[in-house]
């Protein structure tokens, strides 16, 4: 344990950060498995909304520094790519 005042704080902010972190990342996770089963399911327009609610929810957890902006930008790159391909498909 931290005999410091100021890494006793530090300590605490790290819990609270970390409990904001995992959240961000689950709902992130969760968005993105989301249009993943739609496409799976091979329901088109469902994938299409599951994607346009995604999209913000990705944003969000690059605003807040879970994931670099290059990997926002690949999932959603890749989500759309996939939705494209069922209707070529």
């Amino acid at each position: 344990m931290a005999n410091i005042k100021s890494a006793e704080k530090r300590a605490r902010q790290t819990v609270k950060r970390r409990a904001r972190n995992v959240a961000a990342r689950s709902k992130l996770r969760t968005a993105i498995k989301n249009v993943v089963s739609a496409v799976n399911a091979g329901n088109k327009d469902e994938a299409a909304a599951k994607l346009k609610e995604a999209g913000p929810i990705i944003d969000s957890a690059v605003n807040k520094g879970v994931i670099h902006r290059n990997k926002a930008s690949r999932h959603k790159s890749h989500l759309n790519a996939r939705i494209k391909e069922m209707s070529a498909g």
